[in-house]
Parts: C-alpha cells; structure tokens; sequence
C-alpha cells in the first residue's frame, strides 16, 4: 500500500506542496524568524497539517511528508477495510484492490488530506458503532474529535451515518421505508433554497448527476481514466447482480445487503443534490469541489455493498486488472 507514495522524491499530490509550504511558515513562526506572521486559532482542517509540522520538526520536510501521506493512506486503507468487514461480517480480502484504488484516488490526488484523514478516522468509528456492543461505542466516541479536528465534512458523514442507522434500529414499518425519502428531501429542500439565493454563489456541476456514482473517484489525469471507471463500475454492478440473483441463497445476512445499498443509493442521491462549489457569506472561504470530494463516501458504500456479496476470486483478479 506504501509503494505508491515512495516512487518519487516528492510526493505530487495536488494541495499537498501548499501543506508542506503552511509547515514550514508555522515552524519559522515558532522560532521567531517570521515577522509579522503569527498563528490563528481554528478547529477543523488541521490535523494532517500538525501532523505534519510535528513530523517536520524531527524529520525534515522531505521524510515528514512521506511518513504523514502514507500514514494516511494507511489509515483509510484499513478504516475502509475495517467498515467493510463490519457490515458484511467478514473480511473483504477480495476488495484489497479495489479498496486500493479509491485510497490513491481523486481526493487523494487532489491533496485533499485533512478532508481524506477525516474520512479514513471516521471509517474507523463507523465500524466499530456497527458492531454496537457498549465497548465499541466508546471507542467509536473516542474518534469522534479527531474527525472533527481532521475535517467537519468527515464529521458530518458520520453523525449523518450513524444517527441514520441509529433510526434504522428504532423506526418501524411503514414509518422505516419513509428515512431514505426524507433524508433526500431534506437535502434537496437544502438545495432548492441555496439555488434560488444567490448570495451563497453555489455552482452547480455541469455533469450528469449518475457520472457521480464513486467510480469518478478514479478519474485523475485524463479522459483515458474514464475508461477505467466505468471498467470498474461495471464490474461492481456485474458482481452485484451475478451475486444477488445467482447466488442469493450464499448470503449471510441479507438486511445487511440491502442496508449497504440503501446508504448507497440515498449517498447518491445526496451528491447528485449539493453544488459543487459553495460560499456560505460573502466574505467567507469557498467550499470547492463539494460533489467531487463527496463521492469518495458513495464508492466507499459501494464497496461495502458488493462486500456483502459471498466473496470471489475472479473480483479479486477482475480488480487487480
């Protein structure tokens, strides 16, 4: 999983030189040779950037980037890994490829690193409310500021995540076949509102609203990628379908199943829903490239979909194509 990161001298990816670049300035701060400059207080967006300040002090900036990347990439590669095993009740060691993939996707390649270390820290805290004894909760909890320190996107995912399954649990027919519609009409009375004022300035995506669908995770550098994406959407949807109706009866758990595919689709929808570039007050920051980031969280579902599948060899070589 590390090899990637290791090929060239320094890492491109994206924000990542403006990461390194804000490190250097906070540690010429710290020693006084930056007048003028000072530290500001903030919450969130911060912690691969302390990380790696910290890293920097002991290592040097051209190892402390490589030991903070790749631990991130560590850290959602088994944070998804360990999402996935928690709902499908076993480990999906025929989705290392594919897992692989999204973990040296988009986000990754856009630099996007508090943002992607938010997700991959709440990866980690879904899995363990999924098992839902009184242990796993807590240590669920313990996550919980990391996320937030990390990025508030990957916080909300996971308020979001778990206080959905949380009603999923407690709701019953038909009032439970009601959630997934109102989570999307929420989101969309969010987006009829932002549409019609125009001083948020939402941009809205000018693409199609099903190329959103997480395998655009995979699209990087060029056009050339898109064949790869819809390569690899298709295989996920010719595994579902051969696996649901070929080999439904192998299922262990089937509420499962049609959970992963319920957070799927309402993650889809949801996406298909928000602007791709929004700015809350006219004066404020911009949030880029919201869609884009977004449907990380939609190939991570599908992932746990098709992880819920009884598992197969030919995914496995399919994938590591």
């Amino acid at each position: 999983m590390t090899l990637p990161g290791l090929w060239h001298r320094h890492i491109e990816a994206g924000d990542l030189a403006s990461h390194v670049y804000n490190a250097w300035l906070a540690q010429l701060i710290e020693k006084g040779q930056a007048p003028g400059l000072y530290f500001s207080t903030q919450w969130n967006n911060i912690l691969f950037d302390v990380a790696l300040a910290k890293l920097g002090n002991w290592f040097g900036f051209l190892v402390a980037e490589k030991i903070a990347v790749l631990c991130c990439v560590l850290i959602f590669f088994w944070g998804v890994f360990s999402l996935i095993a928690a709902i499908a009740g076993r480990a999906p060691w025929v989705l290392l490829p594919a897992i692989a993939m999204v973990a040296y996707g988009f986000v990754f390649n856009m630099g996007f690193f508090n943002y992607y270390l938010s997700i991959a820290l709440a990866s980690f805290a879904l899995a363990f409310l999924w098992r839902g004894s009184s242990r796993d909760q807590l240590l669920a909890a313990l996550f919980l500021p990391f996320v937030l320190l990390a990025h508030p996107l990957g916080f909300l995912w996971l308020i979001g995540t778990a206080f959905y399954k949380f009603l999923i649990t407690r709701l019953r027919h038909p009032a439970r076949f009601l959630l997934p519609v109102i989570a999307i009409g929420l989101v969309g009375t969010l987006s009829w509102y932002l549409a019609r004022h125009p001083k948020y300035q939402a941009d809205w995506p000018s693409q199609p609203f099903f190329l959103f669908n997480g395998a655009d995770q995979l699209v990087l550098y060029s056009n050339r990628y898109i064949v790869l994406a819809v390569v690899a959407f298709l295989l996920v949807a010719i595994f579902a379908v051969t696996g649901l109706f070929w080999q439904g009866r192998e299922l262990t758990d089937r509420k499962n199943f049609w959970l992963a595919l319920e957070f799927y689709l309402v993650s889809l929808a949801v996406t298909s829903l928000l602007p791709q570039n929004l700015r809350p007050t006219p004066d404020g920051a911009w949030i880029g490239l919201l869609v884009a980031r977004l449907t990380i969280v939609s190939a991570i579902f599908g992932l746990c979909v098709i992880g819920t599948l009884p598992p197969k060899k030919w995914l496995f070589a399919g994938w590591a194509c």
